[in-house]
């Protein structure tokens, strides 16, 4: 489970601003029923930022812990299992499609057609094409600083109990 989410947001990375700008979308703008045009144009998006490669391994996934308990009963049925998980992955692959067009029917939902193609526009542009390109070094270090700011912080927060717990006569 935890490599699984390690692969998620690694596959995160190049889609968190669209999947940020989704987060804040404007509930005015939002549509019952999409057309057809912007469900095309959210298409479009979908592939121009790479939205869904958070969701590639979730049905690799699913099939991997499926096995587990199988595997737990009878850790001899290894070989059977990774042949039948082979089957299952290959035989699910299509619904992947379910993900996308759901994804599509969200921006277009939270979107105009006409701000989906703004948006388009921006990432299909050499700025936009730049952030995809160089979000994911900046989430990278980003995730670095703030892990390194923590494990400073934690030192002064465990510093400073310490020494109040001190001042209160526990000997530390």
């Amino acid at each position: 489970m935890i490599k699984l989410m390690q692969t998620l947001q690694r596959a995160a990375r190049p889609s968190l601003l669209v999947v940020a700008m989704l987060a804040f979308a404007s509930a005015a703008h939002a549509q019952q029923k999409p057309s057809a045009a912007a469900l095309a144009t959210a298409n479009e998006l979908i592939k121009v930022t790479g939205a869904t490669a958070l969701f590639k391994p979730l049905i690799p996934g699913v099939v991997e812990q499926a096995k587990t308990p199988f595997l737990q009963q009878n850790p001899m049925l290894a070989k059977d299992l990774n042949e039948i998980a082979a089957k299952i992955n290959n035989d699910l692959a299509p619904r992947f499609s379910e993900i996308t067009n759901e994804i599509a029917t969200l921006y277009a939902t939270h979107f105009t057609e006409q701000e989906l193609k703004a948006i388009l526009a921006f990432y299909e542009s050499p700025a936009g094409k730049k952030l995809l390109n160089q979000q994911p070094q900046i989430i990278d270090a980003s995730m670095s600083f703030a892990q390194n700011w923590a494990n400073k912080l934690s030192d002064v927060v465990i510093r400073r109990m310490r020494a109040e717990l001190e001042k209160r006569g526990h000997k530390m």
